[in-house]
């Protein structure tokens, strides 16, 4: 096994990983220790079952079954089925998926510690996944703005994003809105956080999921999203990960952010994600 940086900002790649290292208290334990610095670990270990996944997935804390029952493994409910596949003119999987900056599930009020993501079916070309730390983000905010934003909460929403299913077909705006604010209502989080591991300080907050920022006003919170997007989506502090087939990626949900990028039409792309609450003691 070997192990190595992606970028200079985040990511591990453990690299040649056997399988007797997957079943390895040892080696799990030193991914979970490099989430905890590195936000995001990439694991190439070849074929990994998806009994093997909840498996792995247990290491991290509890799985937890996506909610929409229909995208589920038909054999493992903490599987979710990311895909653009059809078979029998029917969906594989639920289709664009995160395809915008964000950290996942924080317009919940307590969201997952980790997802993990493995490459099932990967196209040669497109279907990239971006990355950004949000350690960074903070790092090259300018001092003005973090004097501005400390010890302020921010209030998370997924008005901006929730998906139109075929239930909501014949609701008006008003109504969608007001059954998407019932099932997931607005909540509030401390802007800026503190890494446990490592005791830096991170940004939580991404445009599409932010609502707006304890006591700014409408032009304040404004000009916070358009610079919260410049630093974000920098390219000089983003790692694009160029998926291969059987790729297992696992991330630290508060201080990875990450995009999903278009697939090219005709390709094929199918993944298996979970996500995984932090372990009660």
């Amino acid at each position: 096994m070997r192990k190595s940086r992606l970028s200079p900002y985040i990511g591990l790649l453990f690299d040649d990983v056997s399988p007797s290292d997957l079943n390895s208290v040892d080696f799990l334990s030193a991914v979970k220790s490099a989430l905890g610095t590195d936000h995001l670990a990439v694991i190439r270990a070849g074929e990994i079952s998806s009994s093997q996944l909840v498996d792995i997935a247990e290491h991290f804390g509890r799985p937890k079954a996506f909610h929409m029952t229909r995208y589920r493994h038909p054999d493992y409910p903490e599987i979710m089925i990311s895909s653009n596949e059809q078979r029998d003119g029917v969906a594989v999987g639920v289709a664009r998926v995160g395809n915008f900056w964000h950290q996942d599930s924080s317009y919940i009020a307590k969201p997952p510690q980790y997802t993990l993501l493995s490459g099932v079916v990967i196209p040669e070309t497109s279907g990239e996944t971006l990355f950004a730390s949000a350690v960074d983000v903070y790092r090259r905010l300018p001092d003005e703005w973090k004097e501005r934003i400390e010890r302020r909460r921010a209030r998370h929403t997924v008005d901006k994003r929730h998906r139109i299913e075929e239930e909501h077909v014949g609701l008006s705006i008003a109504e969608f809105k007001a059954l998407v604010n019932d099932k997931y209502p607005k909540v509030w989080h401390d802007l800026v956080k503190t890494v446990e591991d490592t005791g830096e300080k991170y940004l939580y907050a991404s445009s599409d999921y932010l609502d707006a920022v304890e006591g700014f006003d409408a032009n304040e919170n404004a000009a916070f999203i358009a610079l919260l997007e410049r630093l974000i989506e920098g390219p000089d502090h983003v790692y694009v990960h160029h998926w291969q087939t059987h790729d297992l990626l696992i991330w630290n949900t508060q201080t990875a952010l990450h995009a999903a990028t278009p697939i090219a039409r005709g390709l094929s792309r199918t993944v298996h994600r979970i996500s995984i609450d932090r372990e009660t003691t």
